[in-house]
């Protein structure tokens, strides 16, 4: 009989033994990769060859006197995303039908809110394909057929790649691991190869628009043969109302075409980082958090960030009209006046906030989340990364108006605005990347049994808690009552207005959060939509020389629009989280 209840029992410890060794361990060892790092070089290898190869047609095809034209750049961009597309149909194929190709998903990979972001821009996107091709079809019998095809083949690959994306965001694959990383790597060029191609003819748009505004036609055109391409489209007429709007629209829709090439990017990278790889789900919490927008906020950081959002959208309104549209003098320095002084007030506002922010987060009992996730390293790693662009104009501006003279009013605005903007960049990422690396609140079991009666009746008076005792009779079990313990009355009082104090801090972030996430929001709008002082202010201008102060922009804007946008996408991260 004893020995029976023994080997019961051995049994029972082993069979527990096994299925608790099979939780930790979902694979056997000879499934595992023998050489994760090689498969990752080589795939690394391909992209930096393929990058180099795309940088360096797309940065030829931009000037005239290269024999490298546009058409050209648009054949090997067609020719990759057409890959990308046989891959990517592939991959949905193979994990559909092999069972063991997705042992495991990435919970912090692809939130829903990132996803909702790219299918955003994929949206808009579209639309400037469309426009794209109804311009080029005005001009089909003196342009290359590549130029058609180009839009009809990104429009394609728009949508394949948004649908793959949004079901496969957060895969972990083991099947084919070096044949998935390749084809990953090879999507992630392809989407930085577009935005290159995106930001290049977007400057040339800028730079022949700010030419044609100055000069003559005879001027314009003999500096289009010295200098920068002006499009074989510029050969072919465009007279009429539907090819004008054609152009314009196509042009105007860039930025989104832009965020989204860059939005695809960072989630094809932390799908590559998280092929081969096994998750344990012991220590990798799963945050099942709702995202309310109106509950638990006071509305003061989003009133205040809507009217940020409302008084830039006027600001840029005047300023294109007043900068773009008109050539006196007067008219200019005031746009830019009223330009400096709102990202003055704006910027001085979010670096206050971001402070405030930071104070808060020293008072908050939150644990610091230090397991491994892929996505909030890469998201750390864009916003200082990004935030390097900005930092230098605004240090290149610096420079030019310290060393310049006369000082004017203006320099004084631009000399304030660039100082801000390196300060506010600078709290900014300090309060997201805290925020970021917090737990996710979570409701205490101790205080929930404490503030309610073992019978499910609610304390009223506070002495009568030690009189509040179970019967011996009663039917209660460690099922239904989990653990009961002696209260005191102060330990009670404390237990009730801790939570209180939690959400009071709760409530402020989320303030905070919604507040420079609006701000962001227009921070990226005016100068993605031609905003832009740095072309305008003639103090850099006539301090670099009219060659190097463009290229300087040229190269650095595009990563601080990206900038304002990945920290609208973080900051709508720690608004959850908080």
């Amino acid at each position: 009989m004893g020995s029976g209840h023994k080997a019961d029992k051995a049994s029972l410890a082993s069979s527990h033994t096994h299925s608790f060794s099979h939780q930790h361990h979902p694979s056997p060892p000879g499934s595992k990769e023998v050489w994760k790092k090689g498969g990752r070089m080589f795939s690394i290898l391909l992209a930096v060859h393929l990058a180099l190869l795309a940088c360096t047609l797309v940065s030829s095809g931009a000037f005239e006197k290269i024999a490298v034209h546009d058409y050209d750049v648009f054949f090997l961009l067609t020719v990759m995303m057409l890959i990308v597309i046989v891959w990517i149909i592939f991959y949905l194929v193979n994990t559909s039908r092999c069972p063991d190709a997705i042992l495991c998903k990435d919970s912090h990979a692809g939130p829903v809110w990132l996803r909702g972001g790219l299918i955003l821009f994929a949206i808009f996107s579209l639309v400037m394909d469309v426009f794209k091709i109804g311009y080029y079809s005005s001009f089909y019998s003196c342009l290359s057929a590549i130029k058609i095809i180009y839009p009809i083949v990104q429009a394609i690959f728009v949508i394949v790649q948004t649908y793959f994306l949004w079901i496969s965001a957060k895969d972990c694959v083991h099947a084919h691991l070096n044949v998935t990383r390749c084809g990953l790597m090879l999507t992630l060029t392809t989407n930085l190869a577009v935005w290159m191609s995106a930001v290049t003819d977007e400057s040339v748009h800028k730079a022949h628009s700010k030419l044609k505004k100055n000069v003559t036609e005879e001027i314009f055109k003999w500096l289009m043969k010295a200098g920068m391409r002006s499009g074989s489209t510029e050969e072919c007429n465009c007279n009429s109302q539907i090819c004008q709007i054609f152009k314009n629209g196509y042009f105007w829709l860039y930025p989104f075409n832009i965020e989204y090439s860059l939005f695809a990017s960072a989630m094809v990278y932390v799908m590559w980082k998280n092929v081969g790889r096994f998750i344990d789900h012991h220590s990798h919490h799963i945050h099942r958090l709702k995202f309310r927008l109106f509950r638990r906020t006071f509305f003061v950081g989003i009133v205040l960030g809507l009217i940020i959002l409302v008084s830039g959208l006027g600001v840029l309104i005047v300023y294109e009209v007043r900068v773009n549209s008109s050539h006196e003098a007067s008219k200019k320095n005031e746009a830019l006046t009223m330009y400096y002084i709102f990202n003055i007030v704006c910027l001085g506002l979010m670096s206050l906030v971001c402070i405030g922010g930071s104070v808060i987060y020293r008072f908050d009992k939150r644990d610091m989340d230090r397991h491994k996730n892929p996505t909030r390293t890469l998201d750390v790693a864009l916003l200082m990364g990004a935030a390097l662009g900005q930092y230098a104009i605004s240090y290149y501006s610096i420079v030019a108006i310290v060393a310049s003279t006369p000082r004017d009013s203006i320099s004084a605005l631009n000399l304030t605005y660039a100082l801000l903007m390196i300060a506010q960049h600078t709290f900014q990422n300090i309060f997201i990347i805290e925020g970021l690396h917090r737990q996710p609140p979570k409701e205490d079991h101790k205080h929930d049994l404490r503030q309610k009666d073992p019978y499910g009746l609610t304390f009223v008076n506070v002495n009568a808690v030690s009189l509040r005792v179970p019967d011996s009779g009663s039917t209660m079990t460690p099922s239904t009552l989990p653990s009961i313990e002696a209260i005191h009355p102060s330990e009670l009082v404390q237990s009730l207005a801790g939570p209180k104090k939690m959400n009071w801090r709760r409530k402020f972030l989320r303030e905070i959060s919604m507040f420079l996430l609006l701000s962001n929001i227009i921070l990226w709008i005016m100068p993605a939509f031609g905003a832009r002082p740095q072309f305008d202010n003639d103090k850099e201008l006539n301090f670099y020389g009219d060659s190097m102060w463009p290229a300087i922009v040229d190269i650095c804007l595009p990563f601080g629009i990206f900038y304002r946008m990945h920290a609208v996408a973080s900051l709508l991260e720690v608004y959850i989280m908080s």
